[in-house]
């Protein structure tokens, strides 16, 4: 069935598996009602199942690879184990026409993409599959961004979330995003100086490779403290760059601890 043409088929309550002539690869499924179809294990990669009525089907461990699922319907639709594309059909198209230079097509297919995403997302969530839910979800999010203009700020903040968090689906991110502010914020300090209970802990050149270390460490530390907000006294205060900074730090310390406890919490209560 490779290729078939099924533009507005009526195929309710169809029931097919995983044989040789049951390929519905590059198949048009076009405007086709599957609603209630039994579609365990069969190859779609490639077909075109645009505003498709999938309602109730069942395509657990079905192969969607390059599908276009645009418009389509998938109320109740069961799709445990798909494989999917690591990007959708619509979202390639974009970064196709933007290669090209045709800017329109690309926020065309930017829209596209995103409602799908979208409408996977909700089949997921649908069905308590929160975990592919939240894969979807930050591509729909990741969509919205690149639809922004490309220097405004709600790109930029959309970006920092993405980075930090995945947009609360990645508690991992926020750990190593904490981890990497923390190092930054250190080498600010090393260079900038803070003054530690046993001195002045800064860069010196003329102090050799081993005092450095140990200045760097301190610095480290005091970082650390910052970040998590158990402060450090006032040691910084004849160090008049390092008191903006470590404000700053203290300020997205206390609000990324938040974060993970949140999208730590949202992982672990997930079914």
């Amino acid at each position: 069935m490779e290729g078939f043409e099924l533009r507005f088929a009526s195929l309710e309550g169809l029931k097919l598996s995983n044989k040789p002539n049951r390929d519905l690869r590059k198949a048009n499924l076009f405007r086709a009602s599957l609603q209630g179809a039994s579609m365990f294990n069969v190859d779609l990669r490639g077909a075109e199942l645009v505003k498709a009525n999938l309602a109730g089907a069942n395509l657990n461990e079905s192969l969607l690879q390059e599908v276009d699922l645009l418009g389509a319907t998938l109320d109740a639709t069961r799709l445990e184990h798909v494989e999917w594309s690591e990007r959708c059909l619509n979202e390639r198209q974009a970064m196709e026409a933007q290669s090209a230079g045709d800017t329109e097509g690309a926020l065309q297919k930017l829209k596209e993409a995103q409602e799908v995403y979208r409408a996977l997302r909700r089949a997921y969530g649908a069905q308590s599959e929160a975990i592919q839910a939240g894969v979807f979800f930050r591509r729909e999010m990741i969509m919205r961004r690149w639809q922004m203009p490309r220097w405004s700020g709600g790109r930029l903040w959309s970006w920092i979330v993405d980075a930090s968090c995945a947009y609360g689906e990645s508690p991992a991110r926020v750990i190593v995003s904490s981890l990497v502010l923390n190092l930054v914020c250190a080498v600010g300090y090393f260079f900038a100086g803070i003054n530690g209970p046993e001195g002045l802990a800064v860069f010196d050149p003329a102090a050799g490779l081993k005092a450095n270390v140990v200045a760097f460490f301190e610095c480290v530390y005091y970082s650390v403290v910052t970040f998590t907000t158990l402060g450090y006294s006032d040691e910084a205060r004849q160090v008049w760059l390092v008191r903006p900074l470590a404000s700053a730090q203290a300020f997205i310390g206390a609000f990324m601890m938040a974060l993970f406890v949140v999208t730590f919490g949202k992982r672990m209560t997930r079914n």
